[in-house]
């Protein structure tokens, strides 16, 4: 099965480099009409410049593909009102969105100011959420959408010096959680992307022999599987050196106790049980976790719940 993307219409974000070049790249030569983003500031999303995202719209007509740039700011709304627009005039529509735009301002959290917390959250986290907004509508009034997120290890799993950063990329994961509750009706399927590679982000923190084998061209395959018409939904995808791997949140089945023996003891003495890894399961639904304890609770004290 060839994954194409013939009359297609895509967005990437902070698209003039690294990850973001690579997936306006491959996503063009598959066929997909593509909006070139990136304000084209520096690593901390300082500055800015249109010249990257010209460059990379260049290499995709160069090589007989269609594309357009834009330097919207993603965590501008007007700007990125903007942008969709100009996608819209240019191709006509919108079928896909990669979230990838990314700043990185690392200091251990007793060194961080909120500015720094406060404006890695608002790229990586807002941005998403404006720009995924900008879409939205189109992609419902169409019946078609296909959204990624960019997420990372720092989220899933922490990493040290990165409050900031981690914060902002857990939270994408709760926006995608919830995003594809509201999609599905609508043929919208929203995915995760956790990508590790050698990228002007990552080359104070990786070692020169690592970088080699970190080509972003080889995270890209799993936004193309994402973003695809029969790619996955509500999935993370995990991404570097050619490997892939689906990242999993998963809640333990639990103890419920009755009232008068819900104590911090009794959790304490029940902890193996609690956190007994063998029961646990991947949830859908907020509302799949209530129902789970309302209705231990309900059968341990003889309660009927509903008809």
């Amino acid at each position: 099965m060839s994954i194409r993307f013939d009359d297609r219409v895509a967005i990437v974000t902070g698209a003039g480099g690294g990850l973001g070049r690579s997936h306006a790249l491959a996503l063009a030569a598959r066929g997909a009409r593509v909006v070139v983003n990136d304000l084209g500031g520096d690593v901390r999303g300082e500055g800015g410049s249109a010249s990257a995202a010209e460059a990379v719209a260049d290499e995709i007509r160069a090589a007989g593909g269609e594309a357009i740039a834009h330097g919207a700011n993603v965590t501008d709304e007007a700007q990125v009102a903007d942008m969709v627009a100009a996608a819209v005039s240019a191709f006509g529509r919108v079928d896909i969105l990669v979230n990838n735009a990314g700043i990185l301002r690392d200091k251990s959290f007793t060194k961080m100011g909120m500015a720094d917390f406060e404006t890695v959250v608002a790229v990586h986290l807002t941005g998403s959420a404006v720009c995924t907004k900008a879409v939205w509508d189109i992609m419902r009034d169409q019946a078609y959408g296909r959204i990624v997120m960019t997420t990372s290890s720092s989220g899933l799993y922490g990493n040290f010096g990165q409050a900031n950063y981690g914060a902002a990329k857990m939270a994408v994961v709760g926006l995608m959680n919830t995003l594809c509750l509201e999609g599905a009706k609508y043929n919208i399927r929203t995915n995760c992307l956790a990508p590790v590679a050698a990228t002007r982000m990552t080359e104070d923190l990786l070692p020169p022999e690592a970088a080699s084998l970190l080509d972003p061209a080889l995270v890209t395959p799993a936004v193309l599987y994402l973003a695809g018409e029969n790619g996955p939904d509500r999935t993370i995808l995990s991404a570097g050196a050619g490997g892939f791997a689906r990242a999993v949140i998963t809640e333990t089945d639990g103890v419920v106790f009755k009232p008068d023996a819900a104590t911090p003891e009794a959790i304490a003495e029940h902890w193996a049980a609690i956190d007994d890894r063998d029961s646990a399961r991947e949830l859908k639904a907020g509302g799949e976790q209530t129902m789970k304890f309302l209705s231990k609770a309900a059968a341990l004290q003889g309660i009927k719940i509903g008809g």
